[in-house]
C-alpha cells in the first residue's frame, strides 16, 4: 500500500551553485524517501541548471539553537578577539577564504 502524500516527511534542501563553495538552504519539500527528495529538489530548486550538488536532510533530524539563548551562546566569542580576521593578513593570490 502506498503512502499518502500528506504523510510524507519534510526534507530541508541545500544546493551548491556553480559559483559557490558551500551549500545554501534552498527550501523545503515533502517526499517519501531521500532519493525522491533529491529528484524533487532538482526539479523544484535547480530548474535553470544552476546547481552542482544537492543535499537533502530530514527536517526532524536538524537540531537548532534557540534564538532566545543567543546571548549565552554567542557572547563568549566576543572575548576571543584572536578569532576576528583583523589579526590575519591574506596572501596575494588567495582566492577563497
Amino acid at each position: 500500500m502506498s503512502q499518502r502524500k500528506d504523510s510524507w516527511p519534510l526534507w530541508e534542501v541545500f544546493v551548491r551553485g556553480k559559483q559557490g563553495l558551500h551549500h545554501k538552504h534552498a527550501g523545503s519539500l515533502h517526499a517519501p524517501d531521500a532519493e525522491m527528495a533529491i529528484k524533487n529538489a532538482r526539479d523544484v530548486y535547480t530548474r535553470r541548471s544552476e546547481g552542482v550538488s544537492i543535499w537533502v536532510v530530514p527536517s526532524d533530524q536538524i537540531t537548532a539553537s534557540n534564538p532566545e539563548n543567543k546571548d549565552s551562546l554567542f557572547d563568549p566569542a566576543e572575548s576571543k578577539v584572536y578569532r576576528h580576521p583583523t589579526f590575519y593578513e591574506v596572501p596575494d593570490g588567495v582566492k577563497f577564504i
